[in-house]
Formats: C-alpha cells, sequence, structure tokens
C-alpha cells in the first residue's frame, strides 16, 4: 500500500481536495485513513439520499471515511461543533476548511474500483476490479 499524506489549508473545499488529489496521484483504489481538521462551513447529505444540509458553523472533523478514486469518491464525515454536538452524512462539495485538514489516503495495491448502475439502488455504485500490478 502506498500512503498519500497531504494537509489542506484555509479556504480549500474538502471534496474538490480530495478529488484533486485522486486525479493528480493517479489513485484506482484508495481509503481515507485519517482525516482530522475543522471546517467554518459543512454541506452533507443525511440518509434519506435527499435532503442536503449546509451548515454554515465551526465544526471539528471527528471522522472521514470512505473509498476514493480517479472515478468516484464517496465519503462519509462527522463533524462535532463547539456545544460538542455531533452532526455527520455523506461529504459534498461546500465544506470549506477553517484552518488546516490532515488528510492520509492509503493506495490499494492490485485493485482498481469501477462504477456501474444499479438497478435497485438508482445509483452509479462501486465494482471492485483486481488488476495485476
Amino acid at each position: 500500500m502506498r500512503i498519500i499524506c497531504k494537509r489542506l489549508h484555509r479556504g480549500d473545499d474538502l471534496l474538490a481536495s480530495i478529488r484533486a488529489i485522486a486525479q493528480a496521484e493517479k489513485i484506482d483504489a484508495g481509503v481515507v485513513l485519517s482525516g482530522v481538521g475543522c471546517v467554518s462551513r459543512a454541506r452533507v447529505r443525511d440518509a434519506s439520499g435527499v435532503n442536503v444540509r449546509e451548515l454554515n458553523r465551526h465544526f471539528e472533523i471527528v471522522s472521514l471515511n470512505g473509498t476514493v478514486s480517479q472515478t468516484r469518491c464517496h465519503l462519509h464525515i462527522a463533524l462535532s461543533d463547539e456545544s460538542l454536538a455531533t452532526v455527520g452524512g455523506h461529504l459534498l462539495e461546500g465544506c470549506i476548511i477553517n484552518t488546516t485538514c490532515e488528510l492520509i489516503i492509503g493506495v490499494l495495491d492490485g485493485v482498481r474500483f469501477d462504477t456501474e448502475q444499479d438497478a435497485q439502488t438508482g445509483y452509479d455504485e462501486i465494482i471492485f476490479r483486481e488488476i495485476n500490478t
């Protein structure tokens, strides 16, 4: 496994930055190993798969996980506010880094993530493909 360590800065969009890293590093299959820092604005989709929540206040990133590749990123985030209340959901563009985000991505050997339309879910779902390295 190859490890990519990046620091994101104030004003960076978290998801857009991860997508850009996936493109620049030519990631076929990766996972977020760690993501800590804080955001000044959060934008997530809730469990209904429909409702988008925009939260314009400061949060600590207490969890960030999911799959990363050049073709798709599927990430979930948990955030804690000043009262220590926690919210989370499916990460969308619009989560803006406040001071920093320390991001560690593990790139998996011998695997490629592709997508395929799933009639049951209605979404393009991940397909795991073995590749010769």
